[in-house]
């Protein structure tokens, strides 16, 4: 074991790639850099009105290159002293790949076709495919696979995925050989393998998304795989049986990919993840602490000792999988399909006679982005000098569909008690509240299954950045909420595996303890508003039941 060098995280989010160079060390940054993915940002191969959401992988290869060289040239470090690099990544965001493991979509005959991009996370065009999916699940006579996924299927998961793209896609579907998470793809790509049978796959994706589980030796039984589609067997057997935790080396790193980033070939990569788990570990998480990753979506992550959830499944989230967070202990997740991104759609409709009626001869353009800038700032503002009443407007969080608990993407949101009297900043509030309601009732869910919680750690950018809403979290959730010094903590927990898989810490608990950042602050529930939010957490359940008669 040896305590000295350097380790890179690279944490992959929706819009961008960060990579974060940390001294082993101490889990101090050195350096940082961020790419935009440059397809993304012109919405190729996306069609909102079908929820379909896809990605290049381009974008995230150039990402790799343009950020870790960035930091590596600024840092003027010697190659060799930087020992790990993991990747961390949204999830599930499978993408289809030949014989090769290359993506289909770096050929010229898919280069500009939508199903050989990454499906990404927030793609929903196969709802009904997880629906078909739930119930076979429950009615096919052997084993319930969606057991330690909560028992609900979701769109967002890497076999109703598939499923819809073989359907849609004929030329896919033959050039096909398998299909490969984001995290995976990538690992795979920098280590230069080109054997996609034997790769290390992610123990996270696998167990969280694709229903993979010790319990029945991997991945769903073959007769399931097939009522579904005769084809799927024959993929199956092009997928994986093994998976591995991220404290464990994926292969190091090509002679072409060091010589892109000005690395060396002895750099570990380290097997793949998704950025809620590794963000987990960037946040010291330890048992009986909600770890919440919040941005435009959340996720929530805990872990617990195996001897104390044992066999028993948690109903209603997204999975529990032994070494998903920290190897050795149980990771359960959930999390809102909508978090931020309510906001951020009170702030587009609002936006509308800004971007419609006012000409640009009155205003430029820059003044105009200015106002909708600030739109969300103002509201904040005059949000806070609203009282907290069980008369004000209640609203539903769901306007992205329901995440956890018990998934359910063809939901809607919804708001009541409006009346002639009530201002945009009470919409606001109610919106706010709305998204701390539907994180209660994930703290609930797991209370209701034998889960201990005691305490809530925040991470992202609306943890960093909004007092309003984190103040009004701990209120809603009449509990501490421990906001983490890092910036970055997904990238700081990769850098966290890539050193325990380059060797430089035994296990990852160490390097929690040697890297970890520590808190900036802690939000202390108000006991009045408690009391009055425990009323109004009552009606958002009755609209929610309520709302769920309307699909």
């Amino acid at each position: 074991m040896s305590l000295t060098g350097y380790v890179i995280g690279l944490d992959f989010g929706t819009d961008s790639v960060r990579a974060v160079l940390v001294d082993a060390t101490d889990g101090k940054t050195i350096d940082s850099e961020v790419h935009w993915y440059k397809r993304w940002k012109q919405g190729l191969f996306c069609d909102p009105s079908k929820n379909q959401y896809r990605q290049h992988i381009l974008d995230h290869t150039e990402g790799i290159e343009a950020t870790i060289s960035a930091v590596i040239d600024r840092s003027k470090l010697e190659a060799s002293i930087v020992k790990g690099i993991c990747i961390d990544t949204t999830g599930s965001s499978p993408i289809a790949v030949d014989q090769k493991g290359q993506p289909l979509c770096l050929s010229p005959e898919f280069e500009n076709n939508p199903n050989a991009m990454v499906v990404l996370w927030k793609d929903h065009t196969s709802v009904n495919e997880a629906n078909e999916i739930n119930r076979l699940a429950r009615s096919w006579g052997g084993v319930d696979f969606t057991k330690y996924e909560g028992g609900i299927y979701s769109s967002e998961w890497f076999w109703a995925k598939i499923l819809h793209v073989i359907r849609e896609d004929e030329v896919v579907k033959q050039a096909a050989y398998s299909w490969v998470e984001h995290c995976d793809v990538l690992t795979y790509m920098m280590t230069g393998s080109d054997d996609i049978s034997n790769f290390k796959r992610s123990r996270c994706a696998a167990g969280h998304k694709a229903m993979w589980h010790e319990d029945w030796g991997g991945l769903p039984d073959d007769e399931f795989l097939h009522q579904l589609d005769s084809s799927l067997p024959q993929l199956k057997k092009q997928l994986y049986k093994e998976t591995y935790t991220s404290d464990l080396s994926a292969g190091h790193l090509s002679k072409d990919w060091a010589e892109k980033l000005g690395l060396s070939e002895s750099t570990i990569v380290a097997v793949g993840t998704f950025d809620a788990h590794a963000g987990a570990v960037g946040a010291e998480i330890k048992e009986n602490t909600l770890v919440r990753v919040m941005g435009t979506s959340t996720c929530d992550i805990l872990v617990a000792d195996s001897g104390v959830i044992g066999s028993k499944s948690v109903r209603g989230i997204c999975g529990q999988v032994d070494g998903s967070v920290i190897p050795g202990m149980i990771g359960l997740e959930a999390g809102q399909s909508a978090f931020g991104d309510v906001l951020a759609w009170f702030k587009d409709v609002l936006s509308w006679p800004i971007d419609n009626m006012i000409g640009t001869e009155d205003l430029s353009k820059e003044q105009l982005e200015k106002i909708k800038d600030n739109l969300l700032v103002k509201l904040t503002e005059e949000a806070q000098k609203t009282s907290i009443s069980k008369s004000t407007p209640v609203a539903l969080d769901w306007v992205n569909g329901r995440r956890t608990p018990d998934a359910d993407q063809s939901l809607k949101a919804a708001i009541a008690n409006v009346n002639l009297s009530t201002k945009a900043p009470e919409l606001f509030r109610s919106l706010v509240e709305g998204i701390c309601f539907g994180s209660r009732a994930i703290v609930e869910r797991f209370r209701e299954e034998g889960v201990v919680i005691d305490e809530v750690v925040g991470i992202g950018g609306v943890a960093k950045k909004s007092a309003f809403i984190m103040q009004t979290l701990a209120d809603v959730l009449d509990m501490p909420i421990k906001i983490i010094a890092s910036e970055q903590a997904p990238a700081l927990g990769a850098a966290m595996y890539a050193a325990t898989a380059a060797g430089i810490y035994g296990d990852v608990q160490s390097a929690i303890t040697a890297m970890g950042n520590g808190f900036e602050k802690t939000y202390m529930p108000n006991k009045e508003n408690v009391v009055i939010y425990n009323e109004i957490y009552r009606t958002y359940i009755s609209l929610g039941n309520f709302a769920e008669t309307l699909k």
